[in-house]
């Protein structure tokens, strides 16, 4: 679904690509966000914006758990639980709301007895020091604003199912 760029890799130490996520990390769980770690993204990188996906969600645009804007270059993990608030963010990078109204990670939370749903966890990689968006901004006005500033991307899949 998203135009293509060179790849590199991302990957977590609680999930699997393609593999379930545990209930801890949902938001019928403990709403944790899980950690991300990347490496062989290009070395003219100057920031990453890290964000989560369902494109199962029965809405027409698909849902937003999460969006994290201006992570710093030198940051090349996110480890679990920083989605709390911007406040355990590194650096300059901040939240945007997700579409679940909060400045924060908001874990899966499919319809009960839908099939399993996707959730794509993406780190871009951007040739700007800041995507130049601020907080009132949504999910997916920031995308569009990272579109023609990602030089590479990471994507890491993983289901949940209720």
């Amino acid at each position: 679904m998203l135009p293509p760029v060179p790849a590199f890799a991302v990957t977590s130490t609680d999930f699997t690509h393609g593999g379930a996520i545990a209930r801890e990390f949902s938001a019928e769980g403990d709403n944790v966000s899980p950690h991300l770690q990347w490496s062989g993204f290009p070395p003219e990188t100057q920031s990453f914006y890290v964000t989560v996906f369902d494109p199962d969600a029965p809405v027409p645009g698909g849902w937003w758990h999460w969006s994290v804007v201006d992570l710093p270059a030198h940051v090349h993990e996110l480890p679990r639980n920083i989605g709390q608030s911007d406040l355990t963010l590194p650096g300059a990078s901040f939240h945007l709301k997700n579409d679940g109204g909060d400045y924060s990670y908001g874990g899966p939370l499919p319809p009960v007895g839908d099939r399993p749903h996707r959730y794509y966890f993406a780190v871009h990689a951007l040739d700007v020091d800041t995507l130049d968006v601020d907080d009132e901004d949504t999910c997916t006005r920031a995308s569009f604003a990272a579109w023609p500033r990602t030089i590479a991307r990471a994507v890491i899949m993983g289901t949940y199912q209720r």
